[in-house]
């Protein structure tokens, strides 16, 4: 364990670094001196709940997932599978594996692969769907139902990130 006047330093040599630089700072001249306003208060005629519709709309956040029932296909939620792995499970068990094998057959980034992945889980949760066939089986039609979902949703443009 180190003493507490150790863990400090680091902290009182940034505050003393940016002392430092404000200092310096106030002798110098602004480098903008205009006192031109980008879009007024005065002008505005947006609601915030107007821009962030608009952006949500931009960036297509709000749009459905539409995989349900590919992931009913691929899973069941019938009393039969019960005893069967959970598809929940099985998708974050798989996930390392065929969020890179997506990845280079898309060409896209694994990030974005890993939050198709995320919504997959998570609505594998909700529905309580369960493993049909084997895993090899599954795994295989997994990675090809992921796969288009993927092309999906870099086609429709959702991988942006809105600012």
């Amino acid at each position: 364990m180190w003493p507490t006047q150790y863990v400090a330093w680091p902290a009182l040599r940034k505050l003393e670094y940016m002392d430092r630089l404000m200092r310096d700072l106030t002798r110098r001249k602004p480098t903008i001196t205009t006192v031109r306003q980008v879009d007024p208060l005065s002008k505005l005629r947006k609601t915030l709940r107007e821009h962030y519709r608009k952006k949500r709309e931009h960036y297509g956040l709000d749009h459905p997932d539409f995989y349900e029932s590919d992931l009913r296909n691929l899973f069941s939620d019938s009393p039969q599978y019960a005893k069967n792995a959970s598809a929940a499970r099985f998708v974050r068990k798989i996930r390392r594996e065929v969020r890179g094998t997506v990845a280079s057959f898309t060409d896209s980034y694994q990030y974005t692969i890993d939050q198709l992945i995320e919504g997959i889980i998570e609505k594998c949760r909700e529905l309580n769907l369960r493993l049909t066939e084997s895993e090899d089986t599954t795994k295989i039609d997994f990675m090809l139902f992921l796969t288009v979902q993927t092309m999906n949703y870099l086609h429709s443009g959702r991988h942006r990130v809105a600012l």
